[in-house]
């Protein structure tokens, strides 16, 4: 056995210790390791780490929280199949971020949050395993919602409710438990404090608006005026005019004539003809497919737009 086997072995049987001190130092040597290693993440996993790491994520010290959920994160980018394996892996990330707003710290709620997109973007099998956790959805909804997130916190629990909304039967399920409501109002404090989350807040809008249950949701938060008005505003990147133009042309996909029509005629001012011409002449391949997409349902009715909900393609947030 090499050093660094034994280095590993050592640290890990010191994460059984009583000592709270000798756990955490353990752990401190764990996270530098995955950190400043990659080719050492596969041993740690081997090693039998995970589960004590995931256990870790039930202490009440923050700083046995922030050192178990980082070196879980770095696990997570490399070796994700003994992540994957781990039994109680989910449960040990819904206890953490469920207590976002009071016993968990908000570093570790930061990295368990990210863990879960780096996931749920490489493994689209963990989708729907997630989505069938209300629990986990709950919470990632209300670190969004929470005036108290850090930013840090926010940016990786939307990135993470991206890549759970990938799949599109756990869109219904967002929506049903308050996603569209937070999701906007993030928006709108957004465009007062420029936090600098724009994009994947509105990623995340433009994705979830390709299931039925939008269609009200979004109505009740006046959501296709303020998706227009991303498009008319200057200040708004180039990727939130592409994401605009994604979420008014999904919601129209899944929704009745009276969305279409209210999506026509928010569509029609100068200004939001003008972003969507932008999108159309500088976005992405995808983008402009979509921005040429929604001047036909302006310009001709929509009889070329395809009501199909299950097979959307938002632009996705930067990484």
């Amino acid at each position: 056995m090499d050093l660094k086997h034994q280095t590993i072995n050592t640290h890990l049987s010191n994460l059984s210790s009583q000592s709270h001190t000798t756990r955490l130092a353990a752990l401190r040597h764990l996270r530098l390791l995955s950190n400043q290693d990659p080719a050492a993440r596969p041993i740690i996993s081997a090693a039998g780490a995970i589960p004590h790491l995931l256990d870790a994520l039930f202490s009440s010290s923050h700083s046995i929280q922030d050192n178990a959920a980082a070196t879980l994160l770095n696990i997570s980018i490399s070796d994700r199949l003994p992540l994957l394996s781990t039994h109680h892996l989910l449960d040990a990330i819904a206890h953490l971020l469920s207590r976002h707003a009071t016993s968990s710290s908000p570093n570790a709620v930061q990295s368990a949050a990210a863990t879960l997109h780096c996931l749920l973007s490489f493994v689209p099998e963990f989708r729907p395993t997630v989505g069938a956790r209300s629990d986990v959805l709950h919470s990632l909804i209300g670190i969004i919602e929470s005036s108290d997130s850090p930013r840090r916190s926010v940016k990786d629990a939307l990135k993470a409710s991206f890549g759970i909304a990938l799949h599109p039967p756990n869109r219904a399920i967002m929506v049903r438990l308050g996603a569209v409501s937070a999701l906007f109002h993030l928006v709108a404090k957004e465009r007062i404090k420029k936090i600098g989350i724009m994009e994947d807040a509105t990623a995340v809008i433009a994705q979830i608006a390709g299931c039925e249950e939008s269609e009200k949701a979004f109505r009740e938060v006046s959501g296709i005026p303020l998706l227009s008005s991303l498009l008319e505003c200057e200040g708004s990147s180039l990727r939130t005019k592409e994401n605009a133009v994604s979420g008014l042309l999904n919601l129209v996909r899944c929704s009745g004539e009276e969305t279409v029509m209210e999506v026509r005629e928010k569509s029609v001012s100068v200004e939001a003809l003008d972003g969507i011409v932008y999108v159309q002449e500088h976005g992405s391949a995808k983008g402009k497919s979509k921005a040429v997409a929604l001047l036909k349902l302006v310009f001709d009715g929509g009889s070329s737009c395809n009501k199909n909900c299950g097979d959307l393609y938002p632009v996705e947030p930067d990484s």
